[in-house]
C-alpha cells in the first residue's frame, strides 16, 4: 500500500467540501446532501476494497484457505 490512497481520500474530501459549500450558498441543500453522501460512498468503497486486500494478505500469511 502506498500513500496514494491517502491523497485520493483527501482529494475526494476536499472536492466534496467545495461542491457542498457552493451548493449550500446557492440554496440547494438537498443536492449538497446528496453530493456529501456520494463522496462518503466513494471513500467507503475504497476502504472496503483495502480491507478485502488486507484479509486476503492475512490469509496468505497464515495459510488460512
Amino acid at each position: 500500500m502506498s500513500i496514494d490512497i491517502i491523497f485520493k481520500i483527501a482529494g475526494i474530501g476536499i472536492i466534496t467540501a467545495v461542491i457542498n459549500n457552493i451548493l449550500e450558498k446557492s440554496d440547494k441543500k438537498e443536492i449538497a446532501t446528496l453530493v456529501t453522501l456520494t463522496g462518503l460512498v466513494l471513500v467507503l468503497t475504497m476502504v472496503i476494497d483495502l480491507l478485502g486486500n488486507l484479509f486476503d494478505t492475512l490469509k496468505q500469511i497464515f495459510y488460512l484457505y
